[in-house]
């Protein structure tokens, strides 16, 4: 069975960085079918994707995140990594790492967690 499970801060005081990590349990971060992607919903808003990690290691990153985002992975570990520089209180949201299946979609969610940007 499949299960993901974030971990991040908490709390991270604005211009500074971001990081939460996505345990992978049940199959490897390295399967060529499953595409590793990071999601995000702020208060009060809609769910906003943010990137993935390809099974080639190469990452994919919305272009409203781009130059402040980046997506890495620990195969040893096998887990994955979200980065977001510079953040401010608009960054505060429930973090979700999800699995998403090459011709299926996301499959497995992670239950998320809350990170919040102080000012």
């Amino acid at each position: 069975q499949v299960q993901l499970q974030e971990s991040g801060p908490g709390l991270v005081n604005a211009s500074r960085v971001l990081s939460v990590t996505c345990a992978v349990s049940g199959a490897s971060i390295t399967t060529d079918y499953s595409y590793l992607n990071w999601i995000r919903q702020p208060p009060g808003k809609g769910l906003e994707w943010i990137g993935y990690i390809a099974p080639s290691g190469n990452a994919y990153i919305s272009p409203a995140l781009k130059s402040r985002a980046s997506i890495s992975r620990d195969t040893t570990a096998n887990h994955f990594t979200l980065q977001l520089d510079s953040v401010t209180p608009e960054d505060t949201a429930i973090y979700w790492c999800a699995r998403a299946v090459r011709d299926v979609g996301m499959t497995h969610w992670g239950k998320g967690t809350l990170v919040t940007v102080s000012s």
